[in-house]
């Protein structure tokens, strides 16, 4: 049962059954899963913003810097499914007991890590793509030569930072229990937004310039209007034709 989960209804029993006059206080884990929920939110909050900002000035666009955002939620999927996957083995003794794997300080302290680590595949082609947009490339093709050009350093730059958390992720030394679910978090974040991101980012960016250019370039205003030979189709033949 995630830790969560159990405080809540704790809580709900401890509300209930709990005479009056007396007060109940959390330790450990639990209070500072309790101390860190409002602050984790906050902090996230504050890093998009930072990340939106940051983007927006690199890219000079206030559009571009949301597809790169987008890597963000695909990376939850596989954080999320990593820890309740593990969390399965474990409880059905596949794996040997593993503790905290479900949402605690340390799973929140790795989402707030994968904000920075996952967008810089959507930075690698987004900025290939505006470079080859700005030689007049169709936005299609730009991103096409983006996903060939640049696809070895997603991979090798991905890879490189699973293999570094590994150590973290499998629980070496002291502590390893409490540290696992920050490892998980951000190996199975950084797997799924990898191979996720070469899908869904060109397809983002594809819409979203379209959309731009539609937004500078509106069609031009049809004008209504008679041609010379269908006035002089129209009009009686003892009336002279109107000269254009």
């Amino acid at each position: 049962m995630p830790l969560g989960t159990a405080i809540e209804r704790v809580e709900e029993l401890l509300k209930a059954d709990m005479p009056a006059g007396f007060s109940y206080d959390w330790s450990g884990e639990s209070k500072e899963f309790k101390d860190s929920g409002g602050e984790f939110t906050f902090v996230f909050i504050l890093a998009l913003v930072i990340i939106y900002m940051v983007l927006a000035a690199q890219f000079e666009s206030l559009v571009h810097p949301i597809t790169v955002i987008i890597c963000v939620p695909l990376a939850g999927v596989g954080a999320l499914g990593l820890l309740w996957i593990v969390g399965a083995l474990s409880r059905s003794g596949i794996l040997p007991p593993m503790v905290a794997m479900n949402i605690n300080l340390f799973s929140l302290i790795g989402f707030v890590l994968l904000l920075g680590l996952v967008t810089k595949n959507g930075i690698l082609l987004v900025e290939f793509a505006n470079q080859r947009m700005a030689t007049g490339v169709s936005a299609q093709e730009a991103m096409h030569e983006a996903g060939l050009v640049r696809l070895r350093p997603i991979l090798m730059t991905a890879f490189s930072t699973i293999a570094g958390i590994l150590p973290i992720a499998i629980g070496f030394g002291a502590g390893a229990e409490s540290r696992r679910p920050m490892g998980l978090v951000v190996v199975g974040g950084m797997l799924t937004s990898t191979f996720l991101t070469l899908f869904v980012i060109p397809m983002v960016y594809t819409v979203y310039s379209g959309l731009a250019r539609r937004a500078s370039n509106p069609p031009a205003a049809t004008t209504i209007g008679t041609t010379p030979a269908k006035i002089a189709a129209d009009a009686p033949a003892d009336e002279p034709v109107p000269a254009k």
